[in-house]
């Protein structure tokens, strides 16, 4: 399921269960290619945040490059990958988190 971050409070939205965070801008073609890949999981919840819209969410999770995809299990942190990654790759990810 994708969900698009809009006034809700991103910490509310990811304290339970497992989340991608996906960090993205509507002008990067990596992004879409990575929204592409995100709308194709049906296992884990994905959550995306423009950062031309929500800078501060980026800031707070030292966003410096996107893609950045951030992994939340139960409200904390668990990972994060930045750059384009396949299917598999995030398949992986998840199946060791």
């Amino acid at each position: 399921m994708v969900k698009y971050l809009e006034t809700e409070n991103l910490d509310d939205l990811v304290k339970s269960g497992l989340h991608i965070v996906d960090f993205y801008a509507d002008w990067c073609g990596p992004c879409k290619m990575m929204g592409s890949v995100l709308e194709t999981m049906n296992d884990v919840s994905v959550i995306k945040v423009n950062t031309d819209a929500h800078p501060e969410l980026a800031q707070k999770f030292g966003v410096m490059s996107i893609p950045t995809l951030v992994f939340f299990k139960d409200g904390a942190e668990v990972r994060k990958e930045i750059g384009f990654k396949s299917k598999e790759e995030i398949e992986r990810i998840i199946n060791n988190l």
